[in-house]
C-alpha cells in the first residue's frame, strides 16, 4: 500500500520552487522557467527507511499569493510545507519566515522546512538568518542547479509526515 501526502511549496516569485520540484521529480535542472500561475502539481514516490512507499503530491504555488495562500482552497489538506527563499536575495528569507509562521498557525503540528535555495550562487551569512528571526540550524540549504540537499530535504519532510501520522 502506498501512502500519499500533499506538500506545499511556498515562497516569493523566482526563489526556485519549480526548479526544486523538477530537480526532485525529474532529476534535471533547466535554467529557464515560466512563472507558475496558480498552482502546478507534480508527484513523486519515495521509499521510506522502513520500506514503505510514500507518494508526495507537490503543490508548487504562484509566489504572488504571499500570506493570502492561507485563505485559498489550494492549501486545504496540506500535510507539510517547503518554504523557499533565494540565497541571492536575502530579503526573501524574511518572507519565508513569515510564511512558515503562517503555515504553523494554520496547520499546527505539520512539518515545515525553510529552505535557502541557490546556494551555488551565493551564501547567506548568519546575520540574514537572525534578521529573519531564524537560527541557521532551522534552515535547509539547497541548490536546484546542482541537486545539493534537494532529495534529502524532500525525503526528510516525507519521513516527518509519516512519523506524525499525517
Amino acid at each position: 500500500m502506498t501512502l500519499s501526502a500533499k506538500v506545499m511549496l511556498l515562497g516569493e516569485i523566482g526563489v526556485g520552487k519549480s526548479s526544486l520540484a523538477r530537480r526532485f521529480v525529474f532529476d534535471r535542472f533547466e535554467g529557464e522557467y515560466k512563472s507558475t500561475i496558480g498552482v502546478d502539481i507534480l508527484s513523486h514516490e519515495i521509499t521510506l527507511d522502513d520500506g514503505r512507499s510514500l507518494k508526495l503530491m507537490l503543490w508548487d504555488t504562484d509566489g504572488d499569493f504571499g500570506a493570502r495562500i492561507f485563505e485559498t482552497v489550494y492549501i486545504k489538506g496540506a500535510s507539510g510545507a517547503l518554504i523557499v527563499s533565494d540565497a541571492t536575495r536575502p530579503a526573501t528569507l524574511a518572507k519565508a519566515a513569515r510564511l512558515a509562521s503562517g503555515f504553523a498557525d494554520a496547520f499546527p503540528g505539520r512539518p515545515t522546512r525553510v529552505i535557502v535555495n541557490k546556494i551555488d550562487l551565493a551564501d547567506m551569512d548568519a546575520s540574514a538568518f537572525s534578521g529573519a528571526g531564524l537560527a541557521p540550524a532551522d534552515v535547509v540549504r539547497t541548490s536546484a542547479r546542482t541537486g545539493e540537499g534537494v532529495g534529502e530535504t524532500f525525503r526528510s519532510i516525507g519521513a516527518d509526515i509519516v512519523r506524525r501520522g499525517l
